[in-house]
């Protein structure tokens, strides 16, 4: 079990369950706006750190380092590192510009909101939220509180059509880290991880 990571997800959940919905707005029409810098240091499917802080998404949980999952080869595979690496990707791929919504100063942790502009198209000027992508995508999931509400119920919706889907890593058996972490929480075992009985083509 990947304690580590753990542990930062279930303290995270404990700031973040405390902002109110409305926050993410609040950011967006009041914040200061600053990229993620080229050479941050990505920690896991929601967070990077930069010199001595680290940057999380607000409202966003990613898969948990150290879990497993099966992919369509039949081969195991890390999910955090799955969510690791399109955060990355779409990081690049974006440019997103990100605003505190709070800080959680003795940890050095910034919870924020991204957004990225669309230069040219038919959608030229509109706004992606990169939380939003990431879940979309089956990437990331929505956060819950330590009471099992979500943090932000946008979020929420987004994960039920990617599920719907199948997008992303619903597509396979992963461990849900929400479900990780509410076991954690309620002191229940993890789930053994199981195998297709065939690989897809």
């Amino acid at each position: 079990m990947p304690q580590v990571f753990l542990v930062r997800a279930v303290l995270s959940l404990l700031i973040i369950g405390m902002i109110p919905a409305r926050a993410q707005d609040n950011a967006v029409s009041t914040g200061s706006w600053y990229p993620v810098p080229y050479n941050a240091k990505f920690l896991t499917g929601d967070s990077w750190q930069y010199e001595t802080v680290t940057y999380r998404l607000w409202g966003v949980q990613s898969c948990l380092r150290g879990t497993k999952f099966i992919n369509a080869y039949n081969k195991e595979r890390d999910c955090g590192e799955a969510s690791l690496v399109v955060l990355a990707s779409m990081i690049k791929d974006l440019k997103p510009a990100c605003s505190t919504v709070t800080e959680d100063v003795p940890q050095r942790t910034r919870f924020v909101v991204c957004l990225s502009t669309i230069q040219s198209g038919p959608a030229k000027g509109q706004r992606i939220d990169l939380a939003t992508a990431l879940i979309t995508q089956g990437y990331a999931f929505a956060a819950h509180t330590t009471d099992g509400s979500l943090v932000h119920v946008p979020y929420g919706v987004a994960e039920e059509q990617a599920r719907d889907r199948k997008a992303g890593l619903w597509q396979f058996d992963f461990p849900n880290p929400n479900a990780i972490i509410a076991r954690t929480l309620n002191g229940s075992p993890a789930p053994t991880l199981q195998r297709p009985t065939s690989p897809k083509p």
